[in-house]
């Protein structure tokens, strides 16, 4: 089994940043289990016909793929529905990233990115959990510019995230990715020298 470091964090805290510096120090392999979900949600897959099924045709665009925008617009903004729709995917999420995981060199590094780390499968996994954090200010900002979503739905996504501080005792490091990238890079690259320490290959 690789050595796996689980990352964690809400919504556009800079969890794919610290995934990527993550590789540049020498980490094999980055898997972000949100790209493995919009596999999923491709026409046609299994996962994406389930979707449909639970939530209706609404959440289904003109191409056959789950239109995450209408789907993001339910479960966001309703916590049963979104346990509904976990339900549905955690299960294949947890498959593919041990099928993912197979195919990795048995003593190298491998990094998994996941919101629900700490809740999925995917934590269990994990040598050593860290949390990405910043300002919910800075998120919103982020999410504006990233996802083209008006302020109802940016704060919708934002406050349908688990509690940072309820997290923070579950977690072996904490990234505070609110101020430069040299900063970030630093911390990152000190929390990585920690856990190469403590296991060694």
């Amino acid at each position: 089994m690789p050595r796996i470091i689980g990352i964690t964090g809400n919504i556009a805290c800079g969890k794919t940043v610290v995934g990527h510096m993550l590789l540049e120090l020498g980490a094999e392999r980055y898997i972000d289990a949100d790209a493995v979900v919009h596999k999923f949600y491709r026409s046609g897959q299994s996962i994406a016909v389930k979707v449909a099924e639970t939530f209706g045709p609404g959440v289904v665009s003109s191409n056959g793929d789950i239109d995450r925008k209408a789907l993001g617009a339910i479960v966001f903004q309703d916590a049963e529905a979104m346990r509904r729709l976990e339900a549905i995917v955690h299960p294949a999420v947890s498959q593919a990233l041990a099928d993912e995981l197979a195919s990795v060199t048995p003593s190298g590094i491998v990094v998994i990115d996941a919101v629900k780390l700490l809740e999925g499968g995917s934590g269990k996994l994990a040598r050593s959990k860290w949390m990405v954090v910043c300002p919910e200010e800075l998120e919103y900002e982020r999410l504006v510019t990233r996802n083209q979503l008006n302020p109802k739905e940016v704060w919708a996504r934002i406050r349908a995230q688990p509690s940072v501080v309820d997290r923070l005792p579950l977690v072996n490091e904490i990234i505070d990715n609110s101020g430069s990238m040299d900063d970030t890079r630093k911390q990152v690259a000190a929390a990585y020298e920690r856990f190469c320490k403590q296991f060694p290959a």
